[in-house]
């Protein structure tokens, strides 16, 4: 619906007809799946996707990590405070800046990465089940179309996917 028609009709537009209402809404539901597959590690969604991004990209400084998990600043530094006081990440101070922290993933952060990882996929092949398999990959590119399109509107940039 445009803006235009939008303002011009005053009928009521249902939720299941909103693609933010949707989108909230699934990544609940995803969040729920996320927590069921992988409950015995007390591990949320954005936290594994940070530790995913340190063992692909060790020392990444906070605001980069921040860009790789689309998170902004704040709750960046969050995350890793609470992944670091799990023994899940280390931070280092820049030696040529003190004002940078750099995280790197630890042993026991990569072991629990990797004992994820057949649970986590059990996560996402259960959010993607009820599509046709044939429809699975159109569904990914059109949300990666949507979150690349609109990137700079998001709390927090990610960098491109």
């Amino acid at each position: 619906m445009t803006r235009k028609a939008a303002k011009s009709t005053p009928a009521f537009v249902p939720l299941a007809l909103r693609p933010g209402f949707l989108v909230r809404r699934l990544n609940q539901i995803h969040y729920a799946m996320f927590f069921d597959e992988c409950k015995a590690f007390d591990i949320t969604p954005v936290q594994y996707g940070m530790l995913t991004a340190l063992q692909a990209s060790p020392g990444l400084d906070q605001k980069a990590l921040g860009m790789e998990v689309g998170l902004d600043r704040t709750n960046t530094a969050d995350v890793v405070k609470r992944l670091e006081a799990r023994g899940l990440v280390r931070r280092e101070q820049s030696a040529i800046d003190g004002r940078v922290k750099h995280v790197f993933i630890t042993a026991d952060g990569k072991k629990i990465v990797k004992a994820m990882y057949a649970d986590m996929i059990a996560a996402q092949e259960r959010l993607l089940a009820p599509l046709p398999e044939t429809e699975r990959q159109t569904f990914l590119e059109l949300l990666r179309t949507l979150v690349e399109a609109n990137n700079e509107f998001g709390r927090a940039s990610m960098r491109a996917l």
